[in-house]
């Protein structure tokens, strides 16, 4: 292909960025609401199975096998079918993966594990599809919104949790609650995704196509150092934001001996402070920088964990998981934005960032109940500080190098009012 028209790709219209920014939030807050239906009746599956922490953690296991399998591929298949196919395809997935969770509840334990492994596989796909389009219109807006859009994953995940709480004070059986969602699922997400950005518009402005050896979809990202060392950061928050949505319920429970209602709101809160640090981030990035707030919430995430996990009353429980989920907001989608600071090359790095921290969000939980088993769930946590101690000592590398800041600035001629 030859000429500059096939070099340059067409600008998008205001008017696609705007619809590809508004599908883009709905498709995260889809996200979000599918996960936390899952882990706001957790409490009741724990019940029904009969399981202790170790179990329980076992169980969480089967979504980390589902995710860690097929992420590895993500970046290519992305790159090849585009975002808005990949999200319709895997948004079909996640609700037939809840549909087996819901009659596994209901009839057989080895078809939850099913479920649990397809949702897995399925929300693995679906988060790094919806990565690669949220920061395509970040490049569009030319302004660090990433943590908006995984406000909205949180704003889902609140809106799960909440409607959690009340099912379950309504006692409406967890197989017809998560039934109901997968429907929603089906319909919502695919109906959003037609309004992504068109193909032409998600390439980079101005930016030629990579050379063949650059490789920006496949495997090759896998052996760049500075992006592995940003996925170890999305781990170390990974785990912190999903053993934070898997034990905050569960934790509260057992250590203050409170009703499933009253653990589910902790959970909420809990969400609720992680959604308000992702909304009020961009503020913070955009006068400190990447490094400085990654830092920062490194050290409020340990504190809300330590006092979380020590505070001897339900009441600093709370002021803990508040503490805990404002700090753990901003770590895994600015290590997002990092990985898709070039654009070309966007696909693939995202892929490994999400591959590495996706890890963190479904392994942390069943380490968190393996280790808990061995003493208690609350000094299990306490591993979360120590994580966060590590990725303070690496969280330089998402620091947007040179080159990278020049050509995100060819960009800011197509932003819009939309954020």
């Amino acid at each position: 292909m030859t000429g500059a028209s096939a070099a340059v790709p067409a600008a998008p219209t205001e008017r696609e960025v705007t619809a590809g920014a508004r599908a883009t939030y709905a498709v995260f807050a889809g996200l979000g609401l599918a996960g936390s239906t899952w882990s706001s009746r957790l409490p009741e599956v724990r019940t029904q199975l009969n399981l202790d922490s170790a179990s329980l953690g076992l169980l969480l296991l089967t979504i980390a096998v589902g995710g860690v399998i097929v992420l590895p591929l993500s970046g290519t298949v992305v790159t090849r079918i585009g975002p808005r196919r990949a999200v319709s395809v895997v948004a079909l997935l996640v609700s037939t993966s809840l549909g087996v969770i819901s009659l596994g509840y209901a009839l057989s334990a080895s078809l939850l594990v099913a479920g649990l492994f397809l949702l897995g596989a399925a929300t693995g796909f679906w988060d790094v599809a919806m990565t690669v389009h949220a920061a395509a219109v970040e490049r569009r807006l030319g302004r660090p919104v990433m943590p908006r859009f995984f406000a909205a994953f949180s704003l889902g995940t609140v809106a799960g949790a909440a409607v959690g709480v009340l099912m379950t004070a309504l006692r409406v059986p967890v197989s017809i609650h998560v039934a109901v969602v997968a429907a929603v699922i089906a319909g919502a997400i695919p109906a959003a995704a037609r309004h992504f950005l068109p193909e032409r518009a998600a390439r980079p402005i101005a930016v030629p196509p990579p050379v063949k050896t650059s490789r920006p979809g496949g495997l090759g990202a896998w052996r760049e150092p500075r992006t592995v060392a940003v996925g170890l950061v999305a781990l170390a928050f990974a785990v912190a934001e999903g053993a934070g949505s898997n034990w905050v319920s569960v934790s509260v429970i057992d250590r203050h001996h409170v009703t499933a209602t009253i653990g589910t709101l902790a959970y909420a809160s809990f969400l609720t402070a992680l959604t308000a640090g992702r909304w009020l981030g961009p503020a913070a990035l955009h006068r400190f920088g990447r490094v400085t707030v990654l830092r920062t919430a490194a050290a409020v995430t340990a504190t809300g964990v330590a006092l979380f996990a020590l505070g001897p009353s339900t009441g600093l429980a709370f002021a803990g998981s508040l503490l805990w989920g404002m700090g753990a907001a901003l770590g895994f989608p600015v290590s997002m934005s990092a990985g898709a600071d070039e654009p070309a090359r966007a696909a693939g790095r995202v892929s490994v960032i999400t591959s590495i921290g996706y890890c963190g969000f479904v392994g942390g939980p069943p380490l968190i109940g393996f280790l808990g088993n061995q003493t208690t769930v609350g000094h299990a946590l306490l591993v979360i500080a120590i994580l966060m101690a590590l990725s303070a000592v690496i969280a330089g590398t998402t620091r947007r190098s040179p080159d990278n800041r020049t050509q995100s600035g060819s960009d800011t001629q197509a932003r819009t009012a939309v954020m």
